[in-house]
């Protein structure tokens, strides 16, 4: 007997502790999946959205948006999809397919009615959760679910801009910050074939980012360090959320380069044009990505055996995982086990 009611962790106000949360989600829509929550990765984008840093949060919230479980209701207008089959949920739970983006295939960049999972919507920490049919990506049999729902928010937000800017094997792309996403972009760029160099504030971490695939580390605290690679990049991916010195950046790229923003830097960047235009470099920034550069991630991350690498938390530990990704100490994306 199924029942519509979602047990779940939610934080009643901004900077508060998790506490147990359930409440009745109503009839399941005819475009609607429902998901049976096995694994959800944490993210900073979770803690964002926990304590309101981006003004846009609505409580209670039941955060959670790296979701792997498997299907136990389909609405009517579901396709595709069957019952019992393992899928995965990401940033985005609704898009309103109809607007000219949802139609020429860049759903997430969606300007009707698009719900993010964990904003005005329950995300997966609980024990269920639901999302538009088309947000609901199937996973395939050869990634390991234990490790693979950190791929839907923050691999995602990596790969796009490797699609995007039609990265190759030749090109020389750097990542500044290897955390949660970073780890992952070295991973996918090793699989490409890119030459790839790490800038990380954190010199003992250089073996460890070698061993995931990065050709050469630069330490990000140190200015002479970063200018000494100056011309040298065709992609810098900036997965920080703080500010930096991002002239000094800026004259990395080669000709033609880019720097693509990812993480979500509140204050503002301040860029002179001529540090763009004697080189025609460009500034670029994107979300997570639409449901088939979801699907091509997975594939991918199945045929080359990417998986994030992930410490294992219980759910009901889930202000313990918090406390450790603040710390950052997290090595380098927290799961949580859903033990309801």
């Amino acid at each position: 007997m199924t029942t519509n009611v979602i047990h779940a962790y939610a934080a009643m106000q901004a900077g508060e502790a998790l506490v147990p949360y359930s409440f009745d989600a109503g009839e399941l829509q005819p475009h609607q999946v429902e998901v049976k929550v096995e694994y959800c990765g944490l993210c900073h984008s979770d803690v964002s959205v926990l304590n309101n840093e981006w003004h846009s949060s609505v409580y209670p919230v039941v955060a959670g948006h790296e979701v792997i479980g498997t299907i136990t209701q389909l609405g009517s207008e579901a396709k595709g999809l069957k019952i019992g089959q393992r899928v995965g949920i990401g940033w985005t739970a609704e898009s309103c397919q109809a607007c000219d983006q949802c139609i020429s295939g860049q759903q997430v960049l969606c300007t009707g009615e698009n719900t993010a999972t964990i904003i005005g919507h329950a995300g997966g920490f609980a024990d269920k959760v639901r999302a538009g049919w088309q947000w609901v990506i199937p996973l395939p049999d050869e990634l390991d679910p234990t490790s693979a729902g950190p791929l839907l928010c923050g691999g995602i937000t990596v790969f796009d801009p490797i699609l995007k800017h039609q990265i190759q094997a030749i090109h020389h792309v750097a990542v500044i910050g290897i955390g949660g996403l970073g780890h992952m972009a070295i991973k996918l760029l090793k699989a490409w074939g890119c030459e790839i160099t790490a800038f990380s504030s954190n010199p003992n971490k250089t073996d460890e980012l070698k061993a995931m695939g990065a050709d050469h580390v630069v330490n990000s605290r140190d200015d002479a360090e970063i200018k000494s690679q100056q011309g040298k990049f065709d992609l810098l991916l900036s997965t920080v959320n703080v500010p930096l010195n991002w002239n000094a950046y800026l004259n990395t790229l080669a000709p033609n380069g880019t720097f693509h923003f990812l993480g979500v830097v509140m204050e503002p960047i301040p860029v002179p044009v001529g540090a763009l235009l004697g080189g025609a470099k460009s500034l670029t920034a994107s979300p997570t990505g639409s449901p088939a550069a979801l699907r091509k991630l997975l594939e991918f991350a199945a045929r080359k055996n990417i998986a994030p690498q992930i410490e294992m938390y219980p759910m009901s530990e889930l202000n313990e995982a918090i406390e450790r990704l603040h710390s950052g100490q997290a090595r380098y994306r927290i799961v949580l086990k859903a033990d309801f």
